[in-house]
């Protein structure tokens, strides 16, 4: 039973799919063996094996039960054999590409995403044959059997070794379309001999390339131009995915821009930021418009505070010099965060065109007014001694200059001068070595007018304020904390969650965002992706801030590593009478 892949399809897909491209790649079959989990496709055995244990359907999903619905062919566009796509990883030999996108690559294969004429190639300056890449990338590639689920079924050893010896093949056969090609980022001459290992494999079909640049973003330009002048392809489509950071501020950016464009038309440009291929991020469009009780409550009438949190719980640990380049606020916030804000705050758009979605952020942003220094504090967490382990400070990193003011920590009140969010302050925070790790969104609705027991929660009623909260990560969730009467005879009253835990509510292991953002290019799918103007206008709120902090050099409040953050964070969320979600006693989701 070859579990597919299963992706949502816009109209913008479609004109992705010309050609029987890989648009709609792949089957999709609404069938599950007990909910398993199982991530990728399996072979026959698989499905005669389930079938002969469970020969009848059952409703509900019981887990001890197979159900086996009818394939549902959403147009097989995988098996056009006159055309192919070319997926060359510039970079291949750095750890993003090793960590992510090799594996992603392979994901998406595993569940039978990409067509079925495809070529990858890692390009580096590292000298490296064929087999060393092959060997470098099968370390890093997995089938991600769910075995929790597994065991719920009586024939979990059958079954188990068909998955393992399905994954062995898979792995094969994936390897096998990986090639390397040594050269410079700046040799045309280099892309031309890459150009023409790529025609070998692409024969008389119409060549569709993806170049993927895992590498510094000084040298994006060169490669830009090599590609395109000696690599573009002939016949098909070419496209450049370019990861973050993308510029320093608004002058670089905008100079960034300009030289892709030299090479380059915008929708060719696919500017990856990795947290908009996240679940529970893309489906905040979902959550908002397809469900009738949040929309009527998405503004300023109901809405008290919107809070964007993002938390890791390590340093830079001996990786802090590019970080020292750019700080957590360049690396965190003008873009993971503003992202998610934009797309929280926005309108209704027109349709789930990719243009549409990205006309409706850019309008959120140029709504809001750039960032006061008042309104932010910045930190840089030190040395802290717990449990009688030391954990080092930010500056006893070796990567980073003893006397660096780089912060660590930042909190931001950010406000969208518009009819629907004036006056809301949206509240962001980030930082490194805290005392937790996690991103969440959290609405904290207003006080209810009147409240007929305001007396069960005494003079504090912020413990009576409903609030939805959006885990993006880790361990997926969206729960809404509400007031509920304790059973009993007197009355009492709690705070309880409405809960929608990913783990619990579905099986299926929910899919890296590489995954996604890598269909999402080869299909021609942009809205997850950043356009130019939004660029500009996310620099616009950020690139002000950056400069006086710089300009000013303004020390950072230092904080123990492993702690809640510096103590600045909670009074800019009390000059505005909010208190951060994430630092209160709750009922884990």
């Amino acid at each position: 039973m070859a579990l597919s892949c299963m992706r949502r399809f816009s109209a913008g897909s479609a004109a992705a799919a010309r050609r029987g491209g890989p648009a709609a790649a792949g089957w999709r079959v609404a069938a599950a063996v007990a909910s398993t989990g199982v991530k990728g496709a399996t072979d026959a055995g698989v499905e005669k094996a389930a079938r002969s244990a469970s020969p009848s359907k059952v409703e509900n999903s019981s887990p001890s039960e197979i159900i086996l619905d009818d394939f549902e062919d959403l147009s097989p566009l995988s098996e056009n054999d006159e055309s192919t796509v070319s997926i060359t990883v510039v970079g291949a030999s750095g750890d993003l590409a090793k960590k992510k996108i090799f594996p992603a690559l392979f994901a998406l294969y595993y569940e039978d995403c990409l067509p079925k004429h495809f070529t990858i190639f890692g390009y580096a300056r590292s000298k490296m044959t064929d087999a060393e890449l092959r060997n470098m990338v099968s370390k890093t590639l997995t089938c991600r059997i769910d075995k929790r689920c597994l065991t719920r079924l009586d024939f979990v050893t059958t079954i188990l070794n068909i998955l393992r010896e399905n994954c062995n093949e898979k792995m094969e056969e994936f390897l096998k379309r990986c090639f390397y090609h040594s050269g410079q980022y700046d040799s045309e001459e280099h892309f031309m001999d890459l150009d023409k290992k790529l025609k070998q494999h692409e024969g008389s079909r119409v060549s569709d390339r993806l170049f993927y640049l895992s590498i510094p973003p000084n040298i994006f330009l060169d490669v830009v131009k090599c590609a395109s002048k000696s690599a573009s392809s002939a016949n098909g489509w070419t496209r450049v995915i370019v990861e973050k950071p993308f510029g320093r501020d608004s002058d670089s950016s905008a100079a960034l821009t300009r030289g892709l464009k030299q090479y380059l038309v915008e929708d060719q440009i696919f500017r990856i930021d990795h947290y908009l291929g996240k679940e529970l991020v893309e489906n905040l469009s979902v959550l908002r418009f397809s469900n009738l009780v949040f929309e009527p409550l998405w503004s300023r009438q109901y809405i008290r505070n919107v809070q964007l949190i993002f938390s890791e719980d390590f340093g830079t640990e001996g990786r802090g010099g590019y970080f020292d380049r750019y700080g957590i606020i360049r690396d965190i916030m003008q873009n993971h965060l503003l992202q998610i804000l934009a797309l929280f705050a926005m309108e209704t758009p027109v349709s789930l065109e990719a243009e549409d979605i990205r006309n409706e952020k850019v309008k959120v942003l140029r709504s809001m007014k750039p960032l006061q220094l008042e309104d932010v504090v910045i930190g840089q967490y030190k040395s802290h001694t717990k449990g009688g382990t030391t954990y080092p400070g930010y500056t006893e990193d070796k990567t980073v200059p003893k006397d660096s003011i780089t912060p660590t920590f930042a909190a931001a009140a950010l406000f969208i001068n518009n009819a629907r969010w004036d006056g809301v302050p949206f509240l962001m925070k980030a930082g490194k070595a805290l005392h937790t790790k996690g991103a969440e969104i959290r609405v904290q609705f207003r006080h209810v007018p009147g409240n007929l027991y305001k007396r069960s929660f005494g003079t504090d009623l912020d413990t009576a304020t409903n609030e939805l909260v959006i885990r993006v990560q880790p361990d997926e969730a969206i729960y809404l904390k509400i007031n509920n009467k304790i059973p009993g005879l007197g009355m009492r009253l709690d705070r309880s969650n409405l809960n929608l835990h990913y783990a619990a509510r579905y099986s299926k292991e929910i899919p890296d965002a590489y995954e996604r953002l890598l269909l999402d290019a080869i299909e021609g799918e942009r809205r997850l992706f950043i356009r130019s103007d939004e660029l500009d206008a996310a620099w616009e709120l950020f690139t002000p801030l950056l400069k006086e902090l710089e300009e000013k050099r303004i020390a950072p409040e230092l904080y123990p590593y492993g702690s809640r953050g510096p103590v600045g964070a909670h009074y800019l969320a009390a000059k505005y009478n909010v208190r951060w979600g994430d630092l209160t006693t709750e009922q884990k989701a």
